[in-house]
């Protein structure tokens, strides 16, 4: 539990720090810094320090100035814009150099907003100093943080056990990615949340609300037989930065899967990318969007009949799906949005969903899927053979169950890439 509360207070003094420097002189941080040390013990500036990601030496000096304040001129302080320049300001390029490090093997937890590296300072600054950038661990530290990423401890994100390719499938994923958006096709990620009941039941988060009045919730969470659950099932699209979910009453499918998709191509993807002849979609290993799943295959290949585009698809190797983009950076932050608020409605939850916006622009828009994706549809051997030998689906020389491509019937051999 100290170790829990110990991590919040460093979370508040890091939004309390970023909420008043751009109002304070230099020896006024420094002080003001100085003084939240004091509050820490012996520690405090090595603390303060890592918190706010400022050198631990100007953290001393402030707290110095607080105990003897005879040391230090009152009026002392650098005028803005003076001293040493950033890294970033006077080295271009290395804030891209310590992205392309992270990216490829980010890790997060999908309710989380948190992203984090398993690589540590020493090793990133090594890197980063290889390639031509002279740049401290402190360096690395503080442009980690302004990325949006934390360094944490251990944590069970394992769903299976490690496959020997893992870190070579992340690679030819990235490199698919590179290469869709380099000739301005779309990317996206997509995955289901997980299931909603639908009605006043308690959802987890706290919320701001006059105090000894909390919203009255149900004490039991037995299904209420006349709205039932809800299947979220988002489309994220990763250059543009926008989400698209459709809100499912029935049974999460393949056919429920691919029909979302079609959705956000008909009203969002064709729009964004008018001059797009390819689709890459980066998915989970299993559920509706499975690799082993058939019917997901036998609806992309309608789906790229209808819509003319080359379809691949790339799977996260097993036991890595709660690396999935799109859980970091869409479902994270619906889960944020309506915390401690009862999924009252079918209303309530699409509202809720197209709401969810952040600092770096994400929109967001949801709709209600009633349509029924009845279960136990099956694909037999004699169709998944006609869709190979009409050259409509084709697996990747590299783990073609993982990747593969479906296309429109008549592509030519020549653009069949």
């Amino acid at each position: 539990m100290a170790v829990v509360e110990s991590q919040a207070s460093r979370e508040s003094l890091a939004r309390r720090w970023d909420a008043v420097r751009p109002y304070l002189t230099e020896r006024q941080r420094r002080v003001w810094l100085g003084a939240e040390a004091r509050e820490w013990g012996p520690a405090g500036a090595a603390l303060v320090a890592a918190a706010v990601g400022v050198a631990a030496d100007t953290v001393r000096r402030g707290r110095a100035e607080l105990d003897d304040p005879a040391s230090a001129s009152v009026g002392r302080s650098r005028r803005p814009g003076g001293g040493r320049k950033r890294a970033e300001e006077h080295q271009a390029g290395v804030v891209a150099a310590l992205d392309a490090l992270i990216d490829p093997v980010t890790r997060g937890d999908p309710q989380s907003p948190l992203r984090w590296t398993t690589k540590s300072l020493r090793t990133l600054a090594a890197a980063l100093r290889a390639q031509g950038y002279p740049v401290s661990e402190q360096v690395v530290r503080r442009l980690l943080r302004a990325a949006g990423y934390s360094l944490q401890a251990n944590a069970k994100t394992a769903e299976g056990r490690q496959h020997a390719d893992r870190d070579a499938q992340f690679g030819y994923l990235n490199s698919a990615v590179l290469d869709h958006q380099g000739t301005g096709d779309p990317v996206i990620s997509v995955d289901a949340k997980k299931k909603e009941l639908v009605g006043a039941y308690k959802n987890p988060g706290r919320e701001w609300s006059p105090k000894g009045h909390p919203e009255p919730v149900s004490i039991y969470d037995f299904i209420d037989p006349q709205l039932g659950k809800v299947t979220p099932y988002g489309v994220y699209d990763v250059t543009a930065n926008t989400g698209w979910v459709g809100v499912g009453t029935d049974h999460d499918t393949a056919a429920f899967a691919v029909a979302t998709i079609a959705s956000w191509w008909q009203a969002a993807g064709q729009g964004t990318y008018p001059k797009a002849t390819r689709l890459l979609v980066t998915a989970d290993g299993g559920g509706s969007n499975g690799y082993r799943t058939r019917a997901w295959k036998t609806e992309l290949a309608a789906l790229a009949a209808r819509t003319g585009l080359s379809i691949t698809v790339t799977h996260l190797p097993p036991g890595t799906s709660k690396w999935n983009r799109i859980e970091h950076r869409l479902f994270s932050h619906i889960s944020m949005n309506w915390r401690a608020r009862p999924l009252t409605s079918h209303e309530v939850i699409v509202n809720t969903i197209t709401a969810t916006t952040t600092g770096t622009g994400l929109a967001v828009h949801a709709e209600l899927d009633t349509a029924s994706y009845p279960t136990g549809i099956k694909i037999t051997d004699r169709q998944m053979d006609e869709l190979t030998s009409t050259g409509v689906l084709t697996r990747h020389d590299f783990h073609g169950e993982w990747n593969y491509t479906l296309r429109p019937p008549d592509t030519p051999n020549s653009q069949r890439r």
